[in-house]
């Protein structure tokens, strides 16, 4: 059974952040703006994007999406793109197999040996369409975006 996953990516700094809050987000691999990371829906997880929706913004990534951020800003340990010889040594024969086992939720990203379990994105093209200082249901950009997602992905990339 597959279960869901969420892109998640840090949109705003950690300055006066609580200490509570810094370690969430060093937990979960963002030290920085505009770092992003995959993660796989759990209770633990729900846990940390609740102590940080203050600070990211997340959401289902669909299959194609995902291929799109392996190709581009998808890193090898040593700071290497992704190359066909690594993927077999996965155990995966093609990108768009491994793009959709992480979609699926077959394939924890975090536990891809070889592969950085973070993403270093661009700011996104065009800036935030709102302020990144309110949730997103709250015409902002923070917090939980559902399929959203997608679109802001591709604008970072």
């Amino acid at each position: 059974m597959a279960d869901k996953t969420f892109f998640v990516v840090r949109i705003r700094g950690g300055v006066d952040a609580q200490k509570t809050v810094k370690a969430t987000l060093t937990m979960l691999r963002m030290e920085k703006n505009n770092y992003a990371t995959i993660i796989k829906e759990s209770p633990s997880y729900s846990g940390m994007l609740k102590k940080a929706k203050d600070y990211i913004t997340w959401g289902e990534p669909t299959a194609e999406v995902v291929k799109t951020l392996l190709e581009k800003r998808g890193k090898l340990t040593g700071d290497v793109k992704i190359t066909d010889e690594a993927l077999k040594g996965l155990g995966h024969d093609s990108l768009d197999a491994l793009a959709n086992a992480i979609a699926t939720g077959e394939v924890e990203f975090s536990q891809l040996n070889g592969i950085k379990p973070f993403f270093r994105m661009h700011p996104p093209k065009k800036g935030f369409k709102r302020t990144v200082k309110r949730p997103y249901n709250d015409h902002g950009e923070l917090g939980y975006r559902g399929e959203t997602i997608n679109e802001l992905i591709k604008r970072m990339c």
